[in-house]
C-alpha cells in the first residue's frame, strides 16, 4: 500500500488530498511522472460516466513495483483499459471491450491525476529514450487517432474532412495527412487553425461552399453535442463517419440522413499504442506546440481552467 497526493473528484467537486491509498494488489506501481487532461476529463467533472474517484488517463511515467523485475526503474506508458481476460469478449481478442474491464480514471479504477498509480504489467509499454516526458505524456490519444486507421480501410483517393480544431482533432489530422488525397479540417479557434496550417494541414473556419455531402470520410472530434449535426452535413451518400467525441450531456439528433444516404457510421476510442510510439519516436507526428501549459498538483484550479479555455490544447499536470 502507498499514500499519495492526489485529485479527488466525489461526484460534484474536485479536490486535492494528500493520503490517496493506492493498493498494489499483484499490479505494478507507478510515479506518475506527466499527465494530460483531456475532453474526457473534462466531460466527467459534469457528469460523465457518473465516475467516482481519481480521474485522468494520458500519462508517463516510471515503474517502481513490479512483480516483473525487468520493468522496474522502465519509463512507461499504459492502455486505459484493464480486462478480466476470461469473458467472451476478451477470448476473442476485443480486451477493450471486456464485459468486465475497468478503464483508467473513467470507470472502475483511480486514475493518473496522481503521484502514484497502479495498472496491470500487460497495459504497459516502455518508451523509447528518444521520447522524452513531454511527447509520451501524448502516447493514448495519439493511439486513439490511429485506431481510425484499424476500423476503417483509408482509400488514399478519399476526400477527408477532420471536424474540430482540438487537441485529439489535431493529432487526427496529422495521422490522416498523408494517407489520403485531400484532407481538411474544419474548425472554430483562430489560434488551432493557425497551428494547423503551420502544419502544412489546410483549416478553416466553418464550413465552405460546396463541403455539404461531399466527403468520404468525416471525423468528428469537436467534444460538442453539435459536432455530429455539422458532421453528418459533410459526408457524401455511402461515405464513412467516424465519432471520437464522449459527452456528458443527452442530445437528440435526426438520423434519417443515415438511413437515406446509406451511411457507415463507426463509433472509435482506444487504439493501438505501438504506432502512436513509433511516430513519436520518429518524429512523423508533431507535439511539442501543443502544449500550453505545465502545473503541478497544487494549481490544478488553474490547470482545469486553462484546460477548459476555448483557445487552450493541451494542458499537462506533473504530480
Amino acid at each position: 500500500m502507498v499514500r499519495s497526493r492526489a485529485l479527488y473528484f466525489d461526484g460534484h467537486e474536485l479536490r486535492l488530498i494528500d493520503d490517496h491509498v493506492v493498493e498494489r494488489g499483484g499490479e505494478a506501481l507507478i510515479r506518475v511522472g506527466l499527465a494530460g487532461i483531456c475532453g474526457t476529463d473534462l466531460q466527467i467533472l459534469r457528469g460523465y460516466a457518473s465516475f467516482r474517484g481519481v480521474p485522468g488517463h494520458e500519462f508517463v511515467g516510471r515503474v517502481v513495483e513490479s512483480d516483473r523485475s525487468d520493468l522496474v526503474g522502465a519509463r512507461v506508458v499504459g492502455e486505459i483499459n484493464a480486462a478480466c481476460g476470461r469473458c467472451d469478449m476478451c477470448a476473442v481478442g476485443l480486451r477493450r471491450h471486456c464485459r468486465n474491464r475497468t478503464v483508467l480514471g473513467i470507470k472502475g479504477r483511480d486514475g493518473v491525476f496522481a503521484e502514484y498509480v497502479r495498472l496491470p504489467v500487460e497495459n504497459l509499454h516502455r518508451v523509447p529514450d528518444s521520447v522524452e516526458d513531454e511527447r509520451a505524456v501524448f502516447t493514448e490519444p495519439l493511439a486513439a487517432a490511429f485506431e481510425i486507421l484499424e476500423q476503417v480501410h483509408v482509400d488514399p483517393s478519399w476526400r477527408t474532412c477532420v471536424v474540430g480544431d482540438g487537441r485529439l482533432a489535431n493529432l487526427i489530422a496529422q495521422v490522416l495527412r498523408d494517407r489520403v488525397w485531400k484532407l481538411k479540417v474544419i474548425g472554430r479557434h483562430q489560434r488551432k487553425i493557425g497551428l494547423l496550417r503551420e502544419l502544412g494541414i489546410e483549416a478553416v473556419e466553418g464550413v465552405e461552399p460546396g463541403d455539404e455531402s461531399s466527403y468520404d470520410l468525416v471525423v468528428e472530434a469537436t467534444g460538442r453535442a453539435e459536432g455530429l449535426s455539422l458532421a453528418l452535413r459533410l459526408v457524401r451518400p455511402r461515405g464513412h463517419l467516424v465519432l471520437k467525441s464522449t459527452i456528458a450531456s443527452e442530445y437528440r439528433i435526426d438520423l434519417a440522413k443515415v438511413v437515406v444516404d446509406e451511411l457507415h457510421v463507426v463509433g472509435s476510442r482506444c487504439g493501438p499504442f505501438r504506432p502512436a510510439l513509433s511516430a513519436l519516436s520518429s518524429g512523423s507526428i508533431d507535439v511539442r506546440r501543443l502544449v500550453d501549459g505545465v502545473y503541478g498538483l497544487e494549481e490544478f484550479r488553474d490547470a482545469f481552467a486553462a484546460a477548459s479555455s476555448r483557445g487552450t490544447l493541451k494542458v499537462l499536470l506533473r504530480p
